[in-house]
């Protein structure tokens, strides 16, 4: 029988707002000092998982993906539907928005890309972009053109264990002492902004996209309010976040065992501490997909996971 369980070795991508901290906290072979981003479960043709473990060892996702669909659920979309990151802001990301699918299939080959964060975190006092204050689409182009950015843009504080829903269309950024665990659409297509004016080594600005973010982005802006629901199963406890058309997000704290009936794939990061998932050992940093050929799942141990599902 195909492997219950797929272990995934992540991608690491280099970025001018990038640290160390996926080395100090994880302990992964990062390739720069300016490590901003692991690519954990991803199937993205910027940045493809590798399986580590049985059969299909060596193989990519999207190949997975595509020649195994009963280990998927037979999903009816066509690509591998979300990525999972982990990303380290040593200091402040672009302020950016993201299209919806609508947009981003009329002026891209991509996805659009809803996302959403869990803190892993934050260093005390730490903040984010969030949203903005223009009430009209004139006055938001207005407010741009003059560079009155505090005028604009909302900052909020943030702390670990914060979770933060991003629709498409709504103005973010992470800022200087975060770390977060992203789970988004399988979308590399961002529209920067603003980007504080810095310069890359070479004296180069990074590119914006000023009528794209225009085009793209929710005015007035709105919050969407979550609804987390926290179930206690014995010492256990599973937090769901969030659970839209694109992705349900929960966060799994295992404090003895729990087994449960499975009909479907969950993407799972683990966080926090170490056990067994369906009897394979499981470590903080790992990254895998409990597959549907697993008929059910079983969680031993002390340890915590972010798992994603559609």
């Amino acid at each position: 029988m195909m492997s219950e369980l797929l272990l995934l070795q992540p991608v690491f991508k280099d970025r001018i707002w990038g640290g160390t901290l996926l080395k100090k906290e994880f302990n992964y072979n990062i390739p720069t000092n300016t490590t901003g981003e692991c690519w954990a479960i991803s199937a993205h043709p910027e940045g493809e998982s590798i399986i580590t473990n049985g059969k299909l060892k060596g193989m990519t996702l999207s190949k997975v993906y595509q020649d195994h669909p009963e280990l998927f659920n037979h999903c009816e979309s066509k690509t591998f539907p979300l990525l999972t990151k982990i990303i380290d802001a040593a200091q402040d990301l672009s302020v950016q928005v993201h299209p919806d699918d609508d947009y981003a299939l009329k002026y891209t080959k991509d996805r659009g890309k809803t996302e959403c964060w869990y803190v892993l975190d934050a260093v005390e006092g730490a903040s984010m972009i969030f949203g903005h204050k223009a009430q009209t689409k004139e006055e938001f182009i207005s407010l741009i053109e003059q560079g009155k950015w505090d005028e604009l843009l909302i900052r909020r504080e943030v702390k670990k264990g914060d979770f933060i829903y991003v629709p498409a269309g709504t103005i973010h950024a992470l800022c200087k002492g975060t770390m977060v665990l992203e789970t988004q659409q399988s979308s590399d297509t961002t529209y920067r902004l603003y980007d504080y004016d810095r310069t890359d080594a070479l004296g180069n600005k990074r590119q914006l996209h000023i009528k794209e973010s225009i085009d793209v982005t929710t005015i007035p802006h709105s919050d969407f309010c979550l609804m987390t629901k926290v179930t206690q199963i014995g010492k256990n406890v599973n937090t769901k976040f969030v659970s839209n058309q694109f992705f349900t997000v929960e966060k799994w704290d295992i404090q003895d065992y729990i087994q449960f009936p499975n009909t479907r794939f969950y993407i799972i990061s683990v966080i926090e501490g170490e056990g067994l998932i369906n009897l394979t050992k499981v470590t903080k940093g790992m990254h895998l997909i409990i597959t549907s050929a697993a008929k059910e799942v079983k969680l031993e141990g002390k340890f915590s996971v972010i798992a994603s599902y559609l």
